[in-house]
């Protein structure tokens, strides 16, 4: 008797204490769900095991990964209904395995699941895990493997996400798409950046953590500035180089392979540090300030642009997001926007503007994962349809984030300010919009 799917659903059911939102589809060939919901398709006993081997979102995202469950349907519809019960859990659920281990229904899943999953033994993690131990973390050498776990994938892969313009961040949309594209929308941010900065040419720009060059060549083309470019990613670097060069730029612009550490040669006039602080995490991220802002002119400008989280009741309990260190960003951690504006004060900064762009964000990513599923085949072909999963799944989940308000991004722009007091801004805020 094919009864895989509902066997499962109500096992999992026992685990999240709640009805499960979508259908299930084993298999078997067995369903079970309400019928007009989207389907969760799980392709074989396999994926059980990674649920056994590692319960909650890393053992589905293992499985996720390695092909063995997939969606039927709209995957944000699937991902926004599962979210309270996989994502959403953490701080609210203090339940210990040995605690678990004492409640009936949670006894009774498990044997359940053990029964669909088999005899033969765990799954290994897929391929695309990092796997490495969190310890010594934000080290030099920890810092560079994590950035190439991300980053050295292949800059023709990145070309397929992100498109012609290649900014791996948040773009600045003047209007939602179709309204408005990603390439104007990059432009955008880029110039509201440069303005922010308040670039003008005989300055001096530092671009922390550089990228492809996208933010340099803008600077120096479109602003006549002097940049210097730094990155951990060599394949970033050669990217960023050719582009520097295709636009006649290698006068005034230099990209380094080098840790923002080891840049001695200060002073600048501004810092443009642009989704590079969640790499930094919470115990350097003191030093961080402190060593962009020694590399300041005084009046010198910061523009800090980073992703948020949420505050905690207890900050002691965060934890670094599961899939999102496995398979994204090793070591990567978010801050609420007050620790992060605290920590820059700390280390000598004037905050003068918080701007806020969450939604921006979303747009973003949604066009990123229209990007991935319109060139799908050739990213496969480039680095394989494990990464492509993990790229879609961490995309779609984090313009869901974005959109519900879980996680925010800001622009923090902060000032060296000299000891006479003179800022050098407007006096009115956000002239540069």
């Amino acid at each position: 008797m094919a009864d895989a799917a509902p066997r499962l659903k109500g096992a999992l059911e026992q685990l999240i204490g709640t009805t499960l939102p979508v259908r299930v589809r084993t298999w078997d060939g067995s369903q079970a769900g309400p019928p007009d919901a989207p389907t969760l398709v799980v392709r074989n006993r396999r994926a059980v095991r990674h649920l056994l081997r590692k319960p909650g979102e890393l053992g589905l995202a293992r499985a996720w990964v390695a092909g063995d469950v997939t969606v039927e349907g709209d995957l944000y519809t699937v991902l926004d209904r599962l979210a309270g019960h996989i994502w959403e859990r953490g701080e609210d659920d203090h339940r210990t395995l040995p605690r678990a281990l004492r409640d009936p229904a949670f006894r009774s899943a498990v044997c359940g699941l053990l029964a669909l999953a088999g005899p033969p033994l765990p799954p290994a993690p897929p391929p695309e895990e990092a796997r490495r131990p969190r310890r010594g973390l934000h080290t030099r050498h920890s810092d560079r493997r994590a950035i190439s776990h991300h980053y050295d994938v292949g800059n023709d892969f990145y070309e397929i996400v992100l498109g012609p313009s290649m900014v791996y961040s948040c773009a600045y949309w003047p209007a939602p798409p179709p309204h408005a594209t990603l390439e104007q929308a990059q432009h955008d941010k880029l110039e509201l950046v440069a303005r922010k900065l308040a670039l003008a040419p005989g300055r001096r720009l530092l671009d922390v953590g550089c990228g492809w060059g996208s933010m340099a060549v803008h600077a120096a083309r479109d602003h006549g500035v002097e940049v210097v470019g730094i990155t951990l990613s060599r394949e970033q670097a050669a990217h960023a180089r050719k582009r520097v060069a295709d636009e006649g730029l290698t006068d005034r612009v230099e990209i380094r392979v080098q840790d923002y550490r080891d840049v001695t040669d200060g002073p600048y006039d501004a810092v443009s540090s642009i989704g590079m602080a969640e790499h930094v995490g919470s115990e350097r991220y003191l030093e961080y300030a402190t060593a962009l802002h020694g590399l300041l002119k005084p009046g010198g400008r910061l523009l800090n642009h980073q992703i948020a989280r949420r505050p905690q009741r207890d900050e002691t309990s965060y934890r670094v997001d599961d899939f999102i260190d496995a398979y994204v960003f090793p070591d990567g951690e978010l801050a609420p926007l007050g620790t992060t504006v605290s920590l820059l004060e700390r280390a000598g900064f004037e905050v003068r503007d918080v701007e806020s762009i969450r939604e921006h964000y979303a747009l973003t990513l949604r066009q990123w994962v229209a990007n991935l599923e319109a060139g799908r085949a050739r990213a496969v072909a480039l680095a394989g349809p494990g990464r492509v999963r993990v790229w879609q799944l961490y995309m779609a989940a984090s313009a869901l984030a974005f959109e519900r308000g879980r996680i925010g991004v800001n622009q923090v722009l902060a000032v060296r300010t000299p000891g006479s007091g003179a800022s050098g801004l407007p006096l009115r805020a956000r002239a540069w919009n």
